[in-house]
């Protein structure tokens, strides 16, 4: 490879930082079948503020390049990790938005889904990261504008909105954090109510030396 080619901006810390962790992003989605619903939510809650700080850290691009990049991820792709979201947030998929364009004159409240969100995200970062297996410069660099440029006007808000609801997930009312410390203090509580004062079993312990 040029020397000129390790030196681009496009081999920069933060770009590759930033490819990282959307290509961990995309393989964690890919195989979260696998994971138990409270280890997803857990990991999801970790990265999606991981991917928001590095794409934020991003150095400026511009381009002059008209051509549209290849698009990687079909309409089969997405529906997979739409379902794999659905599958662990389950009734608690659907939230209430706050920061959409003229939602104030609304008559209804205005709701949307962690795991079309994801999907939306996981487009975008799949994209990417397939651009860059190109090791094509000037197809990298396009994707980087291209992300960059979705990432202030579309996907970094849908993120920090889907963690909202990903937080609500994990600690709200109900949620099965809640439900397993409840647990725990039903069963804590069941323990002392059975459990012999300990003058009582000094005394049993006395009558029968």
């Amino acid at each position: 490879m040029r020397e000129e080619g390790l030196n681009s901006i496009v081999y920069s810390k933060n770009v590759i930082e930033l490819i990282t962790v959307a290509n961990e992003f995309c393989s964690f989605l890919e195989r979260s079948e696998e994971m138990e619903s409270s280890a997803f939510l857990s990991h999801l809650q970790k990265i999606l503020p991981l991917l928001y700080l590095k794409a934020s850290l991003l150095p400026v691009f511009e381009s002059d390049n008209e051509e549209d990049l290849e698009k990687y991820v079909t309409e089969l792709d997405y529906a997979l990790i739409q379902q794999k979201v659905l599958h662990h947030t389950g009734a608690g998929d659907d939230y209430q938005e706050v920061f959409v364009s003229g939602m104030q004159f609304s008559e209804s409240a205005l709701s949307a889904s962690i795991a079309e969100n994801i999907a939306d995200i996981y487009q975008e970062m799949k994209d990417l990261v397939m651009s860059f297996r190109t090791m094509n410069e000037v197809v990298m660099e396009q994707a980087l504008w291209e992300i960059q440029t979705n990432f202030s006007q579309l996907w970094g808000q849908k993120l920090v909105n889907c963690l909202r609801a990903v937080h609500n997930l994990i600690y709200g009312e109900g949620s099965e954090e809640d439900n397993s410390e409840a647990e725990k203090k039903q069963n804590k509580d069941s323990k002392n109510t059975n459990r012999k004062p300990d003058w009582l079993n000094d005394r049993f312990s006395y009558q029968g030396e």
